[in-house]
């Protein structure tokens, strides 16, 4: 599931969103994704949608942005993004394949040809030894093949949040321009 690069990759992402509101990391997805005649859907749980508000923040996200789902819920990541019940309890909400279902189900249920999902712990409680605040995980599914990121952030709810949606926005628009540049 996870890219060859692994670490490194995960190194380049952290490093991209750090230096770049995400603001200026949609504005990059946004420019990639026009160039390519691609389009995107988000699913979120911990963001609560703040992957799709970046997006939508930059004039023009429409050419490109076809929606999301904010499923918080176990029930409404089964119901509306067609997460199997048995994953969820198999691997838990905070799962990397959980994770690669909501991104299947974002690209399935909407026809965008990348979806991206994002699922956490954003704290400050609801965590455990196994599952930690800040444990985070985002997916990728589009013509390029799918890809998950598992991230521990250390910061507060907000900032878990925030770095989520920027490791979110960076990995899909890296993910494009690899489909872009194998082309």
């Amino acid at each position: 599931m996870a890219d060859p690069a692994g670490r490194e990759t995960e190194d380049r992402l952290l490093s991209a969103s750090a230096t770049a509101t995400l603001a200026e990391l949609a504005a990059r997805l946004q420019a990639i994704a026009i160039s390519q005649s691609v389009t995107v859907g988000t699913a979120e749980s911990c963001t609560g949608g703040l992957v799709g508000h970046s997006i939508t923040s930059i004039p023009g996200s429409s050419a490109y942005y076809i929606g999301g789902v904010v499923s918080y819920s176990d029930a409404l990541k089964e119901r509306l993004l067609g997460v199997p019940q048995g994953a969820i309890e198999r691997h838990g909400a905070v799962s990397a394949q959980v994770a690669m279902a909501m991104a299947h189900g974002v690209s399935d249920r909407t026809g965008c040809d990348y979806g991206v999902a994002v699922t956490g712990v954003a704290g400050p409680d609801g965590g455990s030894e196994a599952k930690p605040v800040g444990l985070t995980y985002v997916a990728t599914a589009g013509p390029g093949g799918d890809e998950v990121q598992r991230r521990v952030w250390t910061g507060g709810r907000d900032a878990n949040k925030e770095d989520s949606a920027a490791m979110a926005l960076e990995m899909l628009r890296r993910v494009i321009e690899a489909a872009e540049a194998s082309a």
